[in-house]
């Protein structure tokens, strides 16, 4: 079973970057596909952005496409969301999670696709 901690969350001005990370223990990192989802307060939890197990394959929500970049290190059992040109409405909770994958090569979207998730790293964007 891998356990997973975010970090990198912290106050911005509206323009501005950050890097989340995703620590990832207790598991072979390579066999998970990953993903980042947020929750603003009030709201849903959304899909942001999803990795297959490689790195090879991305995919965004369109809100975030074309300023976040998603990137995993397998070596490092880490994965990363670099967040830039950061908007008012970026701010939110943002989650890791991981779905174990045997042979597929793909990624995932769906919340409920996802089997483990971090306890969240907190981003706020002020205006």
């Amino acid at each position: 079973q891998v356990q997973l901690v975010e970090s990198g969350g912290g106050l911005v001005q509206a323009g501005g970057s950050l890097r989340l990370s995703c620590a990832a223990s207790g598991g072979t990192f390579s066999r998970y596909a990953m993903g980042w989802f947020r929750q603003a307060p009030g709201k849903e939890r959304e899909f942001a952005a999803a990795i297959n197990r490689s790195g090879g394959s991305t995919v965004y929500a369109d809100s975030v496409k074309g300023r976040f970049t998603i990137s995993r290190d397998n070596a490092k059992n880490t994965m990363y969301l670099q967040m830039n040109s950061l908007k008012p409405e970026d701010t939110a909770v943002y989650y890791c999670a991981a779905k174990p994958v045997v042979f597929s090569g793909g990624y995932y979207r769906s919340l409920d696709s996802y089997d483990y998730w971090g306890q969240g790293t907190q981003v706020t964007v002020s205006s």
